[in-house]
């Protein structure tokens, strides 16, 4: 049985399936893990956790999941695979994944990790923003499966799927090429488009007055924070370059239509991007 769940980080994605799996799992208890005492203090006092722990308490884990930047995982979950019982399971959450399966590919306890991505989130970060109900109808992907013990990933599908969640399976490269695409970039836009109106609109006055729904949740991503994002950029800088070359080719080509005044060219390319709407569609 899955009793004693460990958290490290708990902000928005680790605060969310702590409070999902206390709601879905009577008689689990949640500890939390975190650099930041006055994220436990808030996680205690929201009901997020039950009672802070440290990374020298993981050996009573019977389920450990380490939500925190991506670099940081990187370093951190050899030790805690040094750490827990031959029994316990370590679930990462991290938005990259190729880098953190190579950190312990050769580690006796490989058996006991389970590399996945919960596609799901806001752009706000802390406890505060933890919220339940995050995973519901989400895609949870899965990478390299077959390298956690039946058992293991038998009691990890269990737990994800009562939080409502959809398993997809893929090795760790496929999995960072494509997420470059549906996430990193959109974020790196939503950036990199705040910071073109905060430039060339110097009253923020008119930003507030003039930006309607639409700039709004354009740029909604752009409150994220770098000290998750910046570590996923470089982890997977050369999928992101990429993403980046084709993104600002289409951007170049869009910009040429409109200066050669062809703007039945325009038309044609929003039209034939509006078939994004059936494939989200699909998707919901």
């Amino acid at each position: 049985m899955i009793q004693n769940i460990y958290i490290i980080g708990v902000g928005l994605i680790g605060g969310s399936l702590a409070l999902d799996i206390k709601h879905k799992r009577q008689g689990v208890k949640v500890f939390g893990i975190d650099q930041s005492e006055d994220h436990l203090n808030q996680a205690l006092e929201l009901g997020v956790i039950d009672e802070k722990a440290t990374l020298d308490d993981l050996d009573q884990a019977d389920l450990v999941i380490l939500a925190i930047p991506v670099d940081a995982s990187v370093q951190l979950l050899p030790k805690i695979l040094d750490t827990i019982t031959d029994f316990a399971l370590v679930a990462d959450v991290g938005s990259t994944k190729a880098d953190i399966c190579k950190a312990v590919e050769n580690h006796p306890k490989r058996r006991n990790f389970l590399a996945m991505h919960p596609i799901a989130g806001t752009e706000f970060s802390g406890p505060k923003a933890a919220i339940k109900d995050l995973f519901q109808y989400k895609t949870n992907i899965i990478c390299e499966v077959e390298k956690t013990a039946f058992k293991l990933q038998e009691k990890a599908v269990n737990l994800f799927n009562d939080l409502g969640m959809r398993m997809r399976y893929m090795n760790p490269e496929s999995h960072d090429k494509h997420i470059a695409y549906v996430s990193h970039l959109s974020h790196i836009s939503a950036f990199m488009l705040g910071k073109t109106v905060i430039e060339k609109e110097k009253n923020e006055r008119d930003i507030f007055d003039m930006a309607g729904s639409g700039f709004e949740s354009t740029v909604r991503l752009a409150k994220s924070s770098p000290a998750m994002w910046t570590p996923i950029f470089k982890q997977n800088k050369a999928n992101v370059v990429d993403t980046l070359e084709d993104y600002i080719a289409n951007l170049t080509h869009f910009k040429t239509l409109i200066e050669n005044d062809d703007f039945e060219g325009v038309y044609n390319e929003m039209k034939d991007t509006n078939y994004i709407k059936q494939i989200l569609n699909g998707i919901q």
